[in-house]
């Protein structure tokens, strides 16, 4: 009675280690499949929170001659063409440029004269550069998207 006692036992232990192990193998799988999908899930939240936080800062700057002269110095370095060349920019920006006597109003030894245009349809701290060939987009909100395109990728 006793060995088919111990028997018996040997027999359930057994058992319950592989119901275990089968236990184990399976949290471990599920672990496994999870795993690469919460990392891809915390990635774009963690851009997400990034791209705010870079938003906020930027919409924090002061707007001053500066930076708006900083911003079409930027995007006048991808034009190619030199001839015709209009910037428009946000009216207030415009007017900073002016009351603190820009050079950049009297144009580039690189690119010559500059027109610029003020603009409703342009946010501030931004700027739209036209040539006869395209326009060079370097508001804040497409460079934000731009940012956000190459995180995301």
């Amino acid at each position: 009675g006793r060995r088919d006692g111990e028997h018996a036992v040997s027999e359930q232990l057994l058992r319950q280690r592989n119901e275990t192990a089968e236990l184990q193998n399976g949290i471990l799988n599920s672990l496994q499949q999870a795993l690469p999908q919460l990392i891809q899930e915390n990635e774009l939240a963690l851009i997400s929170l990034a791209l705010e936080a870079a938003q906020k800062i930027v919409a924090g700057l002061q707007i001053d001659s500066q930076l708006v002269e900083a911003v079409v110095r930027e995007a006048l370095r991808q034009v190619e063409d030199t001839a015709e060349i209009t910037i428009q920019l946000h009216s207030d920006d415009l007017a900073l440029m002016r009351n603190s006597n820009s050079p950049l109003l009297n144009g580039l030894p690189e690119t010559g004269p500059l027109r610029f245009v003020g603009s409703p349809e342009i946010t501030r701290g931004g700027c739209l550069v036209q040539t006869r060939f395209g326009i060079i987009d370097a508001r804040r909100e497409t460079k934000m998207e731009q940012l956000r395109k190459t995180l995301i990728a």
